[in-house]
């Protein structure tokens, strides 16, 4: 069922959204919220499997996309952001000094440091995320660009977590006599 869902999810985002190659999307998560408990409750192994299966399908699609996949710890290590040390050179992100554990991270952000070839946690983003995803409310929005525009999914639960997802849209400037490209 988790599989099922985090494939709907992925696929309707791509719909709703205009990424491309190159851009950078983040992903917070509370595996302790997929399998019906508390943020932050869940025992150490409990969550493993679930976070095995949707982390598997969300940086397969990015990678497909060649989109820059980065995952939020959570507030432990003050939402800060893991990353390839690539990625973070491309945006002049500032690396720090620490390791995300399954307590003080997530699990989540474990196995995306764990995933990279040269991972790195960076205290912020910057607010540069094209788009992104908050799997069990875990407040992604301060990463993305504004202007945040949430994503109306239909499918908006991921195992028993409720999911948003948003993306950027650029300021609208001008008055009453611009004119606006509709598909941004």
């Amino acid at each position: 069922m988790v599989k099922d869902d985090i494939e709907i999810v992925l696929k309707e985002i791509f719909e709703k959204t205009n990424l491309k190659e190159g851009d950078l999307f983040v992903v917070g998560c509370s595996s302790s919220e997929i399998i019906g408990n508390t943020m932050g409750t869940s025992a150490d192994g409990e969550t493993d499997q679930v976070v095995e299966t949707v982390y598997g399908a969300i940086s397969k699609a990015m990678a497909e996309r060649k989109i820059d996949l980065v995952v939020q710890c959570c507030e432990h290590l003050n939402r800060a952001i893991v990353c390839d040390r690539s990625v973070a050179k491309k945006y002049g992100f500032e690396e720090v000094n620490v390791i995300p554990q399954p307590h003080a991270g997530g699990a989540f952000a474990v196995k995306h440091y764990g995933s990279l070839p040269d991972p790195v946690v960076v205290e912020n983003i910057g607010q540069k995320a094209d788009a992104g995803m908050d799997i069990g409310g875990v407040m992604i929005g301060m990463h993305i660009h504004p202007v945040v525009v949430p994503l109306r999914l239909e499918h908006r639960h991921i195992g028993e977590a409720f999911v948003l997802a948003a993306r950027h849209r650029p300021k609208y400037v001008g008055g009453e006599r611009a004119v606006y490209h509709k598909d941004m």
